[in-house]
């Protein structure tokens, strides 16, 4: 059962609360997205800790109900 882009802006929301989520659906199949996620909770961070985060967020939902995302994280000040 795949999940839908709401499901997963709500679920990286709730493990990261000021997270601004953009989300695209890459086949129209409902089981490949791509994300970016902004949040000042990555300042400081290295990618693969921010990256991290987002998986963290998903509770475990990657590879099951969400077969794949591409994610790209970023601050909202840029770096």
């Amino acid at each position: 059962m795949a999940m839908t882009p709401e499901t997963i802006i709500r679920m990286i929301r709730e493990g990261i609360p000021d997270a601004v989520v953009e989300i695209q659906d890459l086949r129209g199949d409902g089981d490949h997205y791509a994300t970016l996620v902004t949040s000042a909770a990555f300042k400081g961070k290295s990618r693969v800790q921010q990256h991290q985060m987002v998986y963290a967020a998903l509770q475990g939902k990657m590879g099951g109900e969400l077969h794949a995302l591409a994610i790209q994280t970023a601050t909202p000040d840029g770096q």
